[in-house]
């Protein structure tokens, strides 16, 4: 049996000229003129081979094979129509899943999240933490929230939030700290210096970026997760390498100090949403993100700039 159809929008034409008995209620309707819908109803006619109209002085009559598409149609249409407005309501109530690292939720969203959830309680947003592994085009996350550079993933609208800023963080408590304080970037390299597996790549990045030598870093430890990395910091166990946004509530606090700041990278923090979960709700979030990140950046300006 074939299930070709209609042009769809030839059936809605049809539809709702016949529930209203009016071509100009139908465009109306549907927001298009009457001379689309006469053509739409003609099309229909013609690819039916039946007519579907008759004249009735100045209004319309359904001919017999109308009054049997109208009931079919109408029952049709009615169902989607339910069932759109029921998938409407349920995607509404369902909460919002966001998808970013352990070291990102732990550092960042967790100490802000009373404040989202206050100022954006419709989003209802559910936090799914992952290292490496969270897929922006999986069934069970609504956006992705990662640090990345371009190329970004077909399919996917990117929220670009604040470029990416990296740079050496140590304890005031490290046995050095006071020394590196007042000396150029080069001290490091005969530091106790701590890297972080899922990111080999920081620490000779910035290097680069301040003209140091990459073959003078000497680590002494690695650490699978950049959550770890900035606890050993914190700690005193040695120099660590981090993004800003993920230890500017550290230096905040004094539990964290950067000698010589942050360096531009070629990435970016940005949210990923998948076309199919590009909506209202996270055009929200990205604008929160948006306006987090700048308060917390204008915050690091004032506390640099003492």
């Amino acid at each position: 049996m074939s299930r070709d159809l209609p042009s769809l929008n030839a059936l809605r034409a049809f539809e709702a000229a016949a529930r209203l008995g009016s071509l100009s209620q139908a465009a109306r309707q549907l927001n298009v003129t009457h001379g689309a819908i006469s053509r739409q109803l003609k099309a229909l006619e013609a690819e039916l081979g039946v007519a579907l109209f008759a004249k009735d002085g100045r209004g319309l009559k359904l001919t017999d094979a109308g009054q049997r598409l109208r009931e079919v149609s109408t029952q049709a249409f009615d169902k989607l129509r339910a069932v759109c407005a029921e998938l409407a309501v349920t995607d509404a109530d369902a909460p919002f899943v966001l998808g970013c690292s352990g070291s990102l939720l732990a550092r960042w969203f967790i100490p802000r999240l009373g404040r989202l959830n206050a100022e954006l309680p419709d989003l209802r947003l559910h936090l799914s933490a992952g290292e490496g592994d969270l897929d922006p085009k999986s069934s069970g996350i609504d956006a992705l929230l990662v640090f990345a550079e371009p190329p970004w993933p077909a399919d996917v609208q990117v929220h670009e939030l604040i470029p990416e800023r990296i740079g050496p963080v140590l304890s005031p408590h490290y046995r050095h700290c006071a020394r590196l304080l007042g000396s150029a970037p080069q001290a490091v390299l005969s530091e106790t210096l701590l890297q972080t597996a899922s990111r080999p790549q920081a620490w000779p990045n910035w290097a680069m970026a301040e003209g140091l030598d990459t073959t003078g870093l000497v680590f002494s430890q690695s650490f699978e997760h950049l959550y770890y990395l900035l606890e050993a910091a914190v700690t005193g166990l040695g120099v660590a390498i981090a993004p800003q946004a993920l230890v500017a509530d550290d230096l905040q606090a004094g539990r964290l100090v950067a000698p010589w700041g942050f360096s531009q990278t070629p990435a970016s923090l940005a949210l990923w949403v998948p076309h199919r979960r590009t909506g209202r709700r996270a055009e929200r979030l990205a604008e929160w993100l948006r306006l987090e990140l700048a308060h917390q950046a204008d915050q690091w300006e004032r506390l640099h700039s003492r």
